[in-house]
């Protein structure tokens, strides 16, 4: 009689079940559509999700480096066509999950204006971009300037940050009059307003490629990416001012 209760005990000891930490390594503009996600996915998964944000450029190369990531959702297809090429990802799980817009922003309430007014609107004043030369939100900013005609007369007021949100928080602050930054980012700050929206056929087009990186550390890590384009994703993405791709 007492070795089913001894099987018992043990049963009772026993983990309910395993749960992976999945290690998201985001673009900086993600993050306030992704932090939400991560909060419903964790209402129904027993797995934690820990998210990294920063520049895609940044990011790639940390994971080149070794750096423990097992999803990386990058801003630009360039980035995450480098680390393909250095065999960083699961070809396999790539999939494209987003697009989005590129806009001049102002601080607080700024009236409406055509963005190829942007030197008159500007002044002597600063504007915030990300790094233009690998941050994508800066690169496709500077693609657009450049096709504009703009580029040169605006080079030199560039006050050039980390990231594209903290380009964002540039122009929140009052410390830059103006930024160029993504749709969703104008969204997700209270404390700026669009002025204007870049010609989408004045830069390469805005695509957030997502995919499970080969050190990755848990089959979830692919659960969670596939639910990224599904609902309740889909909707918060929409919402903050993404485009979700079919």
């Amino acid at each position: 009689m007492r070795l089913p209760i001894i099987a018992a005990a043990l049963i009772a000891l026993a983990p309910a079940a395993h749960a992976d930490e999945i290690t998201v390594f985001a673009a900086a503009s993600l993050k306030t559509a992704l932090d939400e996600i991560a909060t419903e996915w964790q209402k129904s998964h027993k797995d934690t999700l820990v998210i990294s944000y920063a520049g895609s450029s940044q990011l790639a190369k940390q994971i080149q480096e070794g750096a423990p990531a097992d999803l990386f959702i990058s801003a630009s297809t360039d980035w995450m066509d480098a680390l393909q090429e250095s065999g960083d990802i699961d070809t396999a799980t790539r999939k494209d999950l987003l697009g989005n817009t590129l806009v001049l922003i102002g601080h607080g309430t700024p009236a409406a204006a055509d963005v190829t007014q942007l030197p008159t609107l500007l002044g002597d004043g600063k504007l915030a971009m990300a790094l233009v030369d690998s941050v994508p939100a800066g690169v496709y900013g500077k693609q657009s300037l450049e096709a504009l005609g703009l580029w040169s007369q605006v080079e030199p007021q560039v006050a050039q940050a980390d990231n594209v949100r903290a380009a964002l928080q540039l122009v929140a602050t009052g410390e830059a009059p103006l930024g160029i930054v993504y749709g969703s980012d104008a969204v997700a700050e209270k404390d700026v307003a669009v002025v204007g929206t870049f010609p989408a056929d004045s830069h390469d087009p805005i695509t957030y490629p997502g995919a499970v990186t080969t050190s990755a550390d848990t089959a979830q890590a692919a659960a969670f990416l596939n639910s990224l384009t599904q609902e309740p994703a889909k909707s918060i993405f929409e919402a903050q001012g993404f485009t979700v791709t079919p």
